[in-house]
């Protein structure tokens, strides 16, 4: 009896000292009790909402931080506008007629945009000899040089362009029918519809940005060589209303 008495006291005695030590470690003791992995991890007096205070939601992260604004397009619908004409013709008035500049194609007439249309195709395909048929012959043939010569056009373009395959040629095609263009001595056998619309405004009359759309065309310097010169004089293209492709040249 004594004997089972201190075996009593003795279990009694290490639970005692287990509980106090469990307690002190600030741990409960709990047989049952499963522990996830996450919780065992935890740093203690850290909720389960601290572990992402620090994380952005995933709709903020696939945002762009710059928000960079998209450009406008480079042809404008704008209505069209009046400029004196740069060209100084009178109709055999004695008056300067002036220049009608428009940036939406769709006003000019259908001839004038089928034709503006080819010259485009023409020229993205990367072969002038796409321009050929476009170009005309005799009578009806388009001036592609401000003196006479006995080559035919493509050939001439091909000798004005900075390398063999005429290829500068077609991209300058290409940029010039991408801005507005100007109608001029309209009402008269000599209406023509003129790209880019620089021809027919004065230079130190040009905004900001279209002073950018300019030097899509040409140089600063080549600017300002046109400043001291007066007027535009890089390459230019016409169109009849009837949409006979007129003129493909470079000067004033």
């Amino acid at each position: 009896m004594q004997t089972a008495l201190n075996r009593n006291r003795l279990v009694r005695s290490i639970a005692i000292i287990f509980a106090v030590l469990l307690a002190s470690s600030g741990a409960v003791f709990n047989p049952g009790a499963a522990f996830a992995l996450s919780e065992l991890r935890q740093i203690p007096g850290q909720t389960a909402s601290d572990d992402t205070a620090g994380e952005s939601p995933a709709e903020e992260e696939s945002e762009d931080p710059l928000q960079l604004p998209m450009p406008d397009p480079l042809v404008r619908k704008d209505e069209p506008v009046t400029e004196n004409s740069n060209t100084g013709s009178d109709n055999g008035t004695g008056t300067a007629t002036a220049a009608e500049i428009s940036f939406d194609i769709s006003k000019a007439p259908e001839p004038v945009r089928r034709m503006r249309e080819l010259i485009v195709e023409a020229a993205a395909s990367g072969d002038i000899e796409r321009l050929r048929p476009l170009l005309g012959k005799g009578m009806t043939q388009t001036q592609v040089s401000l003196v006479e010569t006995t080559e035919g056009p493509v050939e001439t373009l091909k000798g004005l362009s900075g390398d063999s395959e005429g290829m500068e040629i077609l991209a300058i095609l290409l940029d010039i029918l991408s801005t507005g263009y100007a109608r001029i001595d309209a009402g008269t056998p000599e209406e023509m519809y003129v790209w880019p619309y620089f021809t027919e405004k004065a230079l130190d009359s040009l905004s900001p940005p279209e002073k950018v759309e300019l030097l899509r065309l040409v140089t600063a310097g080549d600017f300002a060589d046109m400043q001291e010169f007066g007027s535009y004089n890089f390459y230019r293209i016409g169109i009849t209303p009837d949409g006979q492709w007129k003129f493909f040249i470079a000067g004033d």
